[in-house]
């Protein structure tokens, strides 16, 4: 009997991460209601991303609940191939660190095209890219890409900073 009571009392806790999505979509849904819309050109407005990512949340809630009261269970992860004695890799957590804290400390003064290229660039070359021509290259487009599509696609005016007028 104790066999039965305990089978009954399990995965409570992966209904409570169903729930965690629940909400975590319900939030989305009602912040991108609260959402101004100012200028908006075609369906992508400044409510269509949240919306659509709060809708995939709340989905994925009501699968995860069905799944798991149809008997469907989480396996227990065995872990990754890491050798525990090794300390964290300082010099690569440093790296990033700078990028970002660049990227954030002057994207208001030099702008995203800059500070985005800054980013990629030293990203990448923290994850041990070594290929400083091409790793300039798409660090330069990936920025201009990214900014021109929020620029032109989503109508979200990210700073130009010092090209200003050039872009």
């Amino acid at each position: 009997m104790s066999d039965q009571v305990q089978k009954r009392g399990e995965g409570r806790s992966e209904y409570g991460v169903s729930l965690l999505l629940l909400a975590l979509g319900v939030v989305a849904i009602v912040d991108a209601l609260g959402l101004i819309e100012r200028g908006a050109r075609g369906f992508m407005t400044a409510r269509t991303v949240p919306m659509f990512v709060g809708g995939l949340l709340i989905l994925c809630a009501v699968l995860l609940a069905v799944d798991i009261a149809r008997g469907g269970r989480g396996e227990q992860e065995e872990g990754e191939d890491v050798d525990l004695s090794h300390g964290s890799d300082l010099k690569t957590v440093g790296l990033l660190a700078v990028a970002f804290a660049f990227n954030a400390a002057f994207i208001d003064r030099l702008g995203w095209p800059i500070t985005g290229a800054v980013l990629f660039f030293g990203a990448a070359f923290a994850l041990g890219n070594r290929h400083y021509v091409r790793l300039a290259v798409i660090s330069v487009l990936l920025s201009l890409i990214t900014w021109y599509g929020f620029f032109l696609g989503l109508d979200v005016k990210l700073p130009a900073g010092l090209l200003d007028g050039i872009l």
